[in-house]
């Protein structure tokens, strides 16, 4: 990853909310790094230390948890104009970052220290606004992640997230990685897709998975 300064202005192009709020911008970016990454770059595994708060400017991250028999769940992913909520947490806990935190496709990010992050929080509303909606919209993931291992069957979910994710029909993606999306294992995803096809709601291909017009 490369680092860099960054401008008040080319902050906020990402992060609209803080354009009016000077005193907080000066003191987040007073020794912030304007860092560039590329797609599939691990910025923290579980048990790493949290050094600094990233805020995102563009590309997108996934967090996720493994299991001890390596099979992964995605907890949430990042998008531009937000932040790791598990991140603000490790800082303000001073604890341990609980998952992990990969890239899945080329970006850039500006890491602020997390001495700075914990004053700044404390001095300036819009910023505790901002953590606390996101905590607010990750818990809610998360709950809706647990409801859906917990008590749906793995065919409704894997349809769902086919039609989700999909785009004109067409899903560009792995069984490896549908699976850990949802909490599974490839074989799992393999089985139920295979039937899938079958039945004729879709096609498979390498790679790929075509919902057909009457999915």
């Amino acid at each position: 990853m490369r680092s860099a300064a960054i401008t008040p202005d080319a902050f906020t192009n990402s992060f609209p909310r803080f354009r009016s709020h000077q005193a907080l911008l000066e003191g987040l970016l007073e020794q912030a790094q304007r860092q560039s990454f590329q797609a599939g770059t691990h910025l923290y595994w579980e048990g790493d230390s949290c050094s600094g708060i990233a805020f995102l400017l563009s590309g997108s991250i996934r967090v996720y948890r493994c299991s001890e028999a390596g099979r992964e769940i995605t907890l949430y992913e990042i998008g531009a104009g937000e932040t790791c909520i598990l991140n603000a947490s490790c800082i303000l806990g001073e604890k341990p970052y609980p998952a992990n935190a990969v890239t899945l496709a080329a970006g850039e990010f500006v890491l602020i220290p997390a001495a700075s992050f914990r004053r700044m929080l404390g001095l300036h509303e819009p910023l505790r606004s901002m953590i606390f909606s996101l905590l607010s919209e990750r818990l809610g993931d998360i709950m809706e992640l647990v409801n859906e291992v917990a008590f749906r069957r793995m065919d409704e979910r894997l349809m769902e997230y086919l039609v989700e994710k999909s785009d004109n029909r067409l899903l560009l993606s792995t069984h490896q990685k549908i699976a850990s999306d949802l909490g599974t294992s490839r074989e799992v995803v393999s089985r139920i897709l295979k039937e899938f096809e079958r039945q004729g709601r879709l096609q498979l291909t390498r790679s790929e998975v075509r919902l057909l017009q009457d999915s």
